[in-house]
């Protein structure tokens, strides 16, 4: 009955004035014996719905229990025994099982997100996570491409199993979205760069810089590899086609976001240095990817950020009655859009209006009136359409769904080629990547033991 005394209590953030000045992580967790109080919380559902809402199939209650008990290192088992990489998920998942949980009908739903982070944190810190190497191989090689976290999670598998992957990224570093597409402030690279070394010394072979289509070809993977896996996203950008789309200043989100991360990472300055500094920014799209550049353009100091959205502003609360325990629409603000700037909905975009070939004004439509707002640095944060990755896909031989995605038979694209994450299934959470790439590495392996 803690539930019924112990309030909800998450983690603490460090203050706007202070997180906006630099790009690391501000979330710090509670107390070991505070997670331990929230983890008291869980009713131990005989029908758990927080399994509903969690794609990746996390065992919440059994890892809650045992963090109440205070055996910590159990509970790392258990969190580990369906997800590859927790301290991911619990620092940039939306948390669909709190959603899910049976005290969010009354607001108060368990600090599942916390306590999944705290178990990691702790066993990351304790040494208690070493590389889990196969008994033996099976000498069986599989090509993955793609670095994101379907691949990552697709590769460790195969190679628990004993398998031979080599994972092939276009990038000059591994983590695919991961690394360029979620800013610093959210996910430390140093986060990746561990599981990478993890992964490595399990087996895993990493070649970056390969783009593959193009470096090297679908044909000579499948010389010298059994089975090619396709994990390489959903890199097509959603455009806005307007007049004015080709003023210079009028970017897509990720190479706004790309470029940031790596100007943290230390990489020199491009010619072309996409920056926020002294401008009004316009972010075009309501979702994640449009959060992450608000505080992006926050820590680069923007005069003005507007975040534009064509949808109508969603209800402050959802009827629970009718959605729970599915995810709800409802008027969600993140840590980005609390540090400032202004939100604004029902917008339809008219045009791109410059100065000297440079944009300078954003007009727009809202509820039948038309305004303009001051717009140095325009950024389009409208989602993903499908696979970018053309020259792969054409040699592959896949077919490719309405919605621009490889269409797959328990995740069998073509002879010997299987496909996983948010290029089989289109663009969606990392919990979903990290399922898909699991699932896909258990196919691959029924499939090679037919062989």
């Amino acid at each position: 009955m803690a539930f019924l005394e112990i309030p909800r209590c998450g983690r603490s953030v460090q203050p706007v004035p202070e997180r906006v000045r630099h790009f690391d992580e501000f979330v710090d967790a509670p107390a070991p014996g505070e997670i331990a109080r929230q983890a008291t919380r869980c009713m131990d559902c005989g029908i758990p719905f927080c399994h509903n809402g969690c794609p990746v199939n996390n065992l919440i209650p059994d890892w809650n229990e045992l963090v109440t008990e205070g055996d910590w290192r159990r509970a790392l088992d258990q969190l580990h025994r369906t997800n590859n990489f927790p301290e991911f998920t619990g620092r940039v998942c939306p948390a669909p099982c709190e959603e899910a949980c049976t005290l969010n009908l009354v607001d108060a739903p368990v600090t599942i997100k916390s306590i999944e982070c705290a178990i990691v944190d702790r066993g990351w810190g304790e040494g208690w996570i070493t590389p889990q190497t196969a008994r033996r191989g099976t000498g069986r090689r599989i090509a993955i491409v793609g670095s994101g976290p379907a691949g990552l999670a697709c590769a460790q598998q195969l190679a628990r199993l004993g398998h031979a992957p080599t994972v092939f990224e276009k990038a000059d570093r591994i983590g695919g979205l991961l690394r360029y597409g979620i800013p610093d402030f959210k996910l430390a690279k140093a986060q990746i760069d561990r599981r990478v070394r993890q992964m490595e010394a399990e087996g895993v072979i990493f070649r970056t810089r390969m783009n593959v289509g193009v470096d090297v070809s679908v044909e000579r993977l499948l010389d010298d590899y059994e089975v090619m896996v396709l994990a390489g996203g959903a890199e097509q950008a959603r455009d806005l086609e307007l007049p004015g789309r080709d003023l210079t200043g009028v970017h897509f989100a990720m190479d706004y976001l790309t470029q940031q991360n790596r100007r943290v990472a230390g990489d020199d300055e491009p010619d072309s240095v996409i920056d926020a500094y002294d401008k009004h920014v316009v972010v075009v799209g309501g979702g994640d990817t449009g959060s992450d550049c608000i505080g992006t353009a926050h820590r680069q100091g923007a005069r003005s950020v507007t975040q534009v959205e064509i949808l109508p502003q969603p209800p402050l609360q959802e009827d629970k009655q009718l959605v729970w325990p599915h995810w709800p629409v409802r008027m969600r603000t993140s840590y980005s859009q609390e540090e400032g700037g202004l939100r604004e909905y029902s917008v339809l975009a008219q045009e791109l209006r410059g100065e000297g070939g440079r944009v300078a004004e954003f007009l727009l439509e809202q509820e039948g009136i038309q305004r303009s707002l001051p717009a140095d640095l325009v950024l389009l944060a409208m989602g993903f359409t499908g696979v970018r990755s053309e020259d792969a896909i054409a040699q592959a031989g896949v077919t490719l769904s309405a919605r621009g995605t490889v269409d797959s038979d328990d995740y069998a694209a073509a002879p010997r080629i299987f496909a996983c994450g948010d290029m089989r299934r289109g663009q969606s959470l990392v919990v979903w990547a990290i399922r898909e790439g699991r699932e896909c590495a258990a196919a691959v392996d029924r499939a090679l033991r037919q062989v």
